[in-house]
């Protein structure tokens, strides 16, 4: 498990993962890319504490995730199973776990006070935190995506769905777009990765 381990993580965060999955009997999955989420805790019928968490992420992103899904169990098996899953409960345990490796041997010294003002109040995704997120895409394999936030106003695009959007005003935080085939507006998040169409 420790290599396996060490092909997703920071080196120096191997052997804390490792103890924390033989503590906790974690079933850990490492999985295709899903797009709705990146790992996923649930216990099984047999009582096994089973972890999915995806391949693709970058090992900082993976890291955190693991961590992430590692505290619903931690939270549960202390506070019961009627917590809400991104509840107080869930914050401190998250917090209390991941603080560890909020250090300069596992991550990038730039990411360090980005990750120490998330973990005062972590929210359900890293992904809602922009500043956070933007920094730690940086490490994913290059793609032909672009983000919302670099794109033109006017620019036609495509999420992973498949639908069509126009981008066509900034609401506060967020990016309001025109759904081609609807005419709907929806509200993105400066970080969303979509594909620029080039439209003749």
């Amino acid at each position: 498990m420790s290599d396996t381990l060490a092909r997703y993580l920071p080196e120096h965060a191997v052997k804390p993962v490792f103890e924390l999955i033989v503590a906790n009997q974690v079933h850990l999955k490492i999985v295709n890319e899903r797009q709705t989420r990146h790992g996923d805790y649930r216990r099984a019928l047999t009582g096994k504490h089973e972890i999915t968490v995806n391949a693709s992420l970058n090992q900082y992103k993976f890291l955190i995730t693991l961590i992430h899904e590692i505290a619903h169990l931690v939270a549960f098996e202390k506070f019961g199973r009627n917590i809400k899953p991104h509840g107080e409960e869930w914050k401190i345990t998250f917090q209390r776990l991941m603080v560890p490796f909020i250090r300069p041997e596992i991550f990038p010294h730039h990411l360090l006070p980005l990750l120490a003002r998330h973990f005062r109040n972590p929210s359900a995704s890293s992904d809602t935190d922009t500043t956070l997120s933007l920094a730690l895409k940086q490490f994913d394999q290059q793609n032909d995506k672009n983000y919302v936030f670099e794109i033109p106003y006017g620019s036609v695009f495509r999420i992973s769905n498949g639908k069509i959007f126009k981008k066509i005003a900034v609401r506060t935080k967020r990016f309001e777009c025109l759904e081609i085939s609807t005419g709907k507006t929806y509200l993105f998040n400066p970080n969303a990765e979509v594909e620029l169409l080039k439209m003749n």
